[in-house]
């Protein structure tokens, strides 16, 4: 079969990542005033995956599959607000958000599991790493910053981050409780990514969890020195760039982006 590479993110504009398969279980945990959806695929050792900002769990389409070939029980999350995921009025907050993650741990009894996390996704990851080692069996951190010198200032125009949007868009409109409102969600998501996350190298240190930083060598988001800055300060991570793609890799070389996550579940054990 041919690789697939939409590095212009054309088709994820006009049709999304594939559609997921047949879930396992599926359903809702109520936490902290919010409903939080999730999902089920496979059997095996699990493994959590959790999106990025904006986004949700179908963005996980290219590797949802792999993942259950390769034998292994995947949990996806929409972060609150996001997808099918309510919020309440407070302001978004990363530690708010791995709270979630660990609340929906708790109702599937995962005592521990490894994560995979894309930008926002990432930085969740490795706030749970932080806050609740015992949980967290590694951390795939994926184009994300941990303090707000990380970020890059964005190169508009930007017609692959547009067309990432308006999918976006799209999506919450079919998907969200309250399908209208993507604008005022973006931007309170928008003002946490400003802000934070915002963790010292002090901090960091405290990471004691096999931990792989992921890096594009075209990140529009991401300075690259900060992916170096996070792997030397995180006792024992490995650093990974790869080439050629973006922020959206996961959507614009399945395969490549995939074998990376292989590997890294090779390495961790629970």
């Amino acid at each position: 079969m041919m690789e697939l590479h939409d590095d212009d993110l054309k088709k994820f504009e006009a049709y999304g990542a594939p559609p997921l398969p047949q879930a396992r279980v599926e359903g809702y945990v109520d936490h902290d005033n919010a409903r939080i959806w999730y999902a089920v695929y496979g059997s095996g050792p699990a493994v959590i995956l959790l999106h990025g900002g904006l986004g949700h769990s179908g963005n996980w389409g290219y590797q949802v599959p792999m993942l259950i070939n390769s034998g292994r029980r995947i949990v996806l999350i929409d972060s609150r607000g996001h997808g099918r995921s309510t919020r309440d009025s407070r302001h978004y907050t990363y530690e708010l958000m791995a709270a979630d993650v660990l609340a929906v741990m708790d109702t599937l009894r995962l005592e521990k599991a490894p994560l995979v996390g894309w930008s926002d996704g990432a930085c969740i990851a490795l706030i749970l790493a932080m806050k609740v080692p015992a949980r967290i069996a590694g951390v795939f951190f994926f184009g994300c910053n941990m303090d707000p010198g990380g970020t890059r200032e964005i190169e508009w125009p930007n017609p692959v981050i547009d067309r990432c949007l308006a999918r976006h868009a799209n999506d919450y409109h079919q998907l969200s409780t309250t399908p209208d409102h993507f604008e005022g969600f973006a931007e309170a998501v928008g003002q946490m990514q400003r802000t934070q996350p915002d963790y010292s190298a002090n901090d960091l240190t405290t990471i004691d969890c096999p931990v792989v930083i992921v890096q594009s060598e075209h990140d529009e988001f991401i300075k690259a020195d900060h992916a170096q800055y996070l792997a030397q300060s995180i006792p024992g991570a490995d650093l990974i760039v790869l080439d050629g793609v973006s922020h959206f890799a996961p959507l614009q070389r399945p395969e490549l982006f995939n074998k990376v996550v292989e590997a890294f579940l090779e390495i961790v054990s629970y």
